[in-house]
């Protein structure tokens, strides 16, 4: 059985569903892997996948580059006749599911998250919603990641056939909880993610300024890349006066995240945030946003605390009562979002879930 996976980062696809992977290899599954060529490619293929290299600009919008990916998986599913496609991010399920019901082709999709286009709303926001509907009108499955986006694709009628799933779960193994680093004066909190606007970056920015007037003893870290250089002077300049220290892009976030006091992420949207979860499961409060893909990770009060979006306020807020909770208390936090992604977001449910859908769709083949 042939087993071809359409998406836009080899970074994605290796560290949320490697293990996804592994369980359709060993199940004698023939893996096909298109997507652009990245770090970790080498790694998957190590594993034992088939590597297609698939270009694609993953938030342009060019029409005659979006018609030549269309080309490229029509061309690519003729070659390689999947039995059944899975599909990851905005672009893979759209153009994917058109091309796999062109060619009379099973597939499966999942929506990790809105995206910052449909969020926006407007005219973009309408177009893609209509794509979205012919694309996943005849998907064997839609897996989604939280029930708000599940509930939007359901009001405009969007999907027929649909199922939640706990993310991409997490690797309870590799994140393993990690004892709370020692009182010493210096509470350190952690942002993984990309450096732009809808991942609350400006307001991160504007309250770490404001706390370090308030607490001396508070220091902000952020790893990620750049996706919007606007950042970039401003968190230069915040880094001279010594209130973040930017780390760029890391590979080993789990060593980041033991050595912090807490993560904190003001994202505007998510579909469920793997960020959070493996904060959770490395035994970390998390600090962030009241919106779907956030708040799900988290219990209020118990392991992290939650504040509203677009407000640097809130986010201040936010931070300064953590700051004014016991040391144990803020132990207790992340002892409690260890159990919490334990009972609720283990990756082996995901695996579970796909491998179900594959056998459903094709027998026991």
């Amino acid at each position: 059985m042939k087993v071809l996976i359409l998406g836009n980062s080899d970074t994605g696809l290796y560290k949320f569903r490697k293990e996804l992977i592994q369980a359709l290899i060993e199940d004698r599954k023939e893996v096909f892997l298109a997507l652009p060529q990245g770090r970790y490619i080498p790694l998957l293929e190590k594993m034992g996948c088939n590597f297609c290299e698939i270009s694609m600009d993953r938030r342009g919008m060019n029409l005659f580059k979006e018609i030549q990916l269309l080309l490229k998986y029509f061309r690519l599913i003729r070659r390689i006749k999947p039995d059944v496609v899975l599909t990851y991010t905005i672009k893979p399920n759209i153009y994917g599911g058109i091309i796999c019901q062109i060619c009379h082709v099973k597939y499966i999709a999942n929506i990790t998250g809105l995206g910052t286009a449909i969020e926006r709303k407007g005219v973009l926001s309408g177009i893609l919603l209509f794509f979205y509907h012919i694309s996943l009108r005849n998907a064997s499955q839609v897996f989604f990641q939280n029930e708000a986006n599940r509930m939007f694709f359901r009001e405009k009628r969007v999907v027929t056939k649909d199922r939640i799933i706990p993310g991409s779960g997490v690797n309870l193994e590799e994140h393993c909880y990690e004892e709370y680093p020692k009182e010493t004066g210096l509470v350190r909190f952690l942002y993984v993610g990309r450096i732009m606007k809808d991942k609350g970056i400006g307001e991160l920015l504007d309250g770490a300024e404001q706390l370090k007037k308030n607490h001396s003893g508070v220091f902000f870290e952020l790893a990620g890349g750049y996706d919007e250089e606007s950042f970039r002077d401003r968190i230069e300049e915040l880094e001279k006066r010594g209130i973040v220290k930017y780390l760029g892009e890391q590979t080993d976030i789990h060593s980041l995240m033991k050595a912090d006091h807490a993560i904190i992420l003001p994202s505007y949207h998510e579909g469920l945030s793997n960020v959070l979860l493996e904060a959770a499961a490395c035994g970390r409060p998390v600090l962030t946003t009241n919106v779907p893909g956030c708040r799900e990770t988290f219990e209020e009060g118990v392991s992290g605390l939650g504040f509203q979006p677009k407000d640097s306020a809130a986010l201040v807020g936010a931070v300064e009562k953590f700051l004014g909770l016991p040391y144990n208390q803020r132990r207790q936090m992340g002892i409690c979002g260890r159990k919490k992604v334990e009972r609720e977001f283990d990756r082996r449910v995901v695996v579970s879930a796909y491998m179900q859908e594959i056998k459903a769709s094709h027998g026991n083949t």
